[in-house]
C-alpha cells in the first residue's frame, strides 16, 4: 500500500483528498504546514507527496527545496494562483506536476497513480501490460506511460501529466478527432466546471514543448470549432 503525504493548510481539503484516496487504497498522511510535515519527513518519507504552495511556517516551495536535498520522491503542487509565475518556478525547482485548485480529486488520482508507476518501473518492479501501460510508437513519436517518458525523434520531452494524457488520448487514434469535450473526460471530471480554453491552453502549451525539441512539430492539428486530430508523420 502505497503511502501519500497530503501538506495543505486548508481542512476542508485535507479530509476530502484523504478519504478519496482512502477509498482507492492508500495510505494517507495528513499536515497542516510544511514544518509539520518537513518535522515528519525527517523520521520516515512517504512514496509521494501532494503539498499546497502558500503555507504558513513553511511554504510548499521551501519544503520542496528542502525535500530534493535528500529524495528524488514524486511531488505535486496544488495551486490557486492564476499566474504560472508558481507553477513554472516549482517545476524548474523540481516538482513533477501541479493541480490547480478547484481540482478534479479523480485527476489527482490518476496523476498519483501514474507517478507511482513511474516509480516502480525505474525500481524494475513488474507490472502487467495494459493499453494504458505499454509503450506506444507513432512515427516519430515515442510514449512510455509507465515511466512518464515522451520522445519526439529521439529527444526527449518533460511534460506534465496533463500534457501526457491529452497526447496521448490524441495519438492512440491517428487521424480522428477528439473534441474538446471528449479531452475533458481525459483530464477532469463533473467535481470541475472548466471551459473551452483551459483545454486549448494545456494543448498550447504542449505544442510549445514539443517544438522545443523540433520546431517543425506538428503532427497536432486544430480543427476550428470541432476539436483536435493527430496526424501521424
Amino acid at each position: 500500500m502505497s503511502k501519500i503525504a497530503l501538506v495543505d493548510d486548508d481542512r476542508n481539503i485535507l479530509t476530502s483528498v484523504a478519504m478519496c484516496l482512502e477509498a482507492e487504497g492508500f495510505e494517507v498522511e495528513t499536515y497542516h504546514d510544511g514544518q509539520q510535515a518537513l518535522d515528519a519527513f525527517n523520521k520516515k518519507l512517504p512514496d509521494m507527496a501532494v503539498l499546497d504552495i502558500k503555507m504558513p511556517r513553511m511554504d510548499g516551495m521551501d519544503l520542496l527545496q528542502r525535500l530534493r536535498q535528500k529524495t528524488t520522491m514524486p511531488v505535486i503542487f496544488l495551486t490557486s494562483k492564476d499566474d504560472e509565475i508558481d507553477e513554472v518556478l516549482g517545476l524548474r525547482m523540481g516538482a513533477d506536476d501541479y493541480v490547480k485548485k478547484p481540482f478534479s480529486q479523480r485527476l489527482l488520482v490518476e496523476r498519483i497513480r501514474a507517478f507511482l508507476r513511474r516509480q516502480d518501473a525505474i525500481a524494475g518492479e513488474v507490472i502487467p501490460e495494459t493499453e494504458e501501460t505499454k509503450v506506444m510508437d507513432r512515427g516519430d513519436l515515442k510514449m512510455d506511460p509507465l515511466r512518464h517518458a515522451v520522445a519526439w525523434k529521439g529527444k526527449d520531452v518533460s511534460l506534465t501529466v496533463t500534457e501526457f494524457l491529452l497526447l496521448q488520448a490524441l495519438a492512440q487514434r491517428p487521424g480522428f478527432v477528439k473534441s474538446r469535450d471528449q479531452l475533458m473526460d481525459v483530464a477532469y471530471d463533473d467535481q470541475v466546471y472548466v471551459d473551452d480554453r483551459t483545454i486549448d491552453s494545456h494543448i498550447k502549451r504542449l505544442r510549445k514543448k514539443m517544438r522545443s525539441v523540433d520546431e517543425t512539430f506538428s503532427a497536432i492539428e486544430t480543427l476550428y470549432g470541432i476539436g483536435y486530430r493527430y496526424n501521424e508523420e
